[in-house]
């Protein structure tokens, strides 16, 4: 089932220039962050900032590498949507492939692509962190990895939303247009409870925690409050700054519950769906 779909990407070219463009630009995002600029007797290098030491590199590269993840999120729904353009859907069920396991093909996709991601940007930043890190004890190079988990379940959730909307909707550009609906429809209901409905309290984050992709963002948190620079200021204003950073188990729960629904919708959709 999955080289069937690799056949299919394999001549698809957009699929292979986005893909090839999301891994290129993480890539020149290593590089730009190491390379040293002078302005006059200035002279700047944001690896020096610490960023590329263990293990906060691993934090760092995911939530920067995730956001770019919209790249490979047009290669999701295109590749559902043209099953429905060049009509391969009906042809594969004709030929004998049950929905099921055209599903299950899409998710074995899904699961490649968050995959080999995962594996780049752990080669890139194991990389970066033997160049550029002040600690290089086995220990500590290896202790952060939670990161590289939660990336990859962050990517496979965000992917298995994409297919998802991919079979509701039929074409991309509305299955794209659709999930930055949803995404402005997931802040507008956070503002609402925070401001409106329950002032003063925690009930408006509890609740947006829950909602899909709120609950993906949360699985990595923006890693740039580590920074000892922000840290230096905080301490030189008065300021007490403390803020968790952990990979949390119970939000890792809802977005496990969240991927398995989409991937069971996929699935009745297509069912029901008179093809």
């Amino acid at each position: 089932m999955l080289k069937i779909e690799l056949h299919k990407l394999r001549y698809n070219r957009a699929a292979k220039v986005i893909s090839i463009i999301y891994f290129v630009l993480i890539t020149f995002i290593a590089l730009i962050a190491s390379i040293e600029f002078n302005f006059g007797d200035f002279h700047f290098r944001l690896a020096d900032q610490g960023i590329f030491n263990f293990p906060y590199i691993w934090h760092f590269n995911t939530y920067i590498a995730a956001i770019l993840k919209l790249f490979l999120a047009i290669v999701i729904v295109s590749m559902m949507s043209n099953e429905y353009s060049y009509r391969t859907l009906k042809q594969n069920l004709i030929d004998g492939l049950s929905k099921k396991e055209f599903v299950t093909s899409k998710v074995l996709t899904v699961l490649l692509f968050a995959a080999i991601s995962t594996v780049f940007i752990f080669i890139v930043s194991l990389i970066l962190g033997l160049l550029f890190s002040d600690y290089t004890e086995i220990g500590i190079i290896f202790s952060g990895l939670q990161y590289l988990g939660a990336y990859f379940l962050k990517l496979l959730a965000f992917f298995s939303f994409c297919l998802f909307l991919g079979v509701l909707v039929k074409r991309s550009a509305f299955a794209l247009g659709f999930l930055i609906v949803w995404q402005i429809v997931e802040w507008l209901a956070y503002g609402i409870m925070k401001w409106q409905l329950f002032r003063g309290s925690e009930v408006a984050d509890t609740i947006a925690s829950i909602f899909p992709l709120n609950a993906m963002a949360n699985l990595i948190k923006e890693p740039f409050s580590r920074i000892g620079a922000f840290q230096s200021a905080a301490n030189q204003l008065g300021e007490e700054f403390y803020k968790s950073y952990e990979v949390g188990y119970v939000n890792v729960l809802i977005v496990v519950i969240w991927t398995a629904l989409f991937i069971y919708w996929s699935y009745a959709i297509l069912k029901r769906r008179d093809l």
